[in-house]
């Protein structure tokens, strides 16, 4: 079983915003999805990016695949992401 960690798209037509899920790597792009990680909405000034770090972590540890979309997100989120306090 591949996994990857790729976007689906919902919305109505032309007001797409896109979940990030864990997907086996042959369903398709709507298809079946083993868990939902957060929500990419490009529309919004600046896009917005809602992930759950924790769920991607895992998921990575466990041999999913980031698309390259998902890669150039997770590089952003980490950016944008406040320092954790200590």
């Amino acid at each position: 079983m591949l996994l990857r960690i790729r976007l689906t798209r919902m919305g109505a037509k032309k007001k797409a915003y896109y979940r990030v899920v864990v997907a086996e790597r042959r369903q398709a792009r709507d298809g079946r999805f083993v868990e939902i990680l957060g929500n990419y909405n490009p529309r919004t000034n600046p896009p917005s990016i809602e992930l759950n770090m924790e769920k991607v972590r895992h998921w990575l540890e466990h041999g999913a695949q980031p698309s390259e979309t998902v890669r150039s997100l997770l590089k952003r989120s980490s950016k944008s992401a406040p320092a954790p306090a200590s």
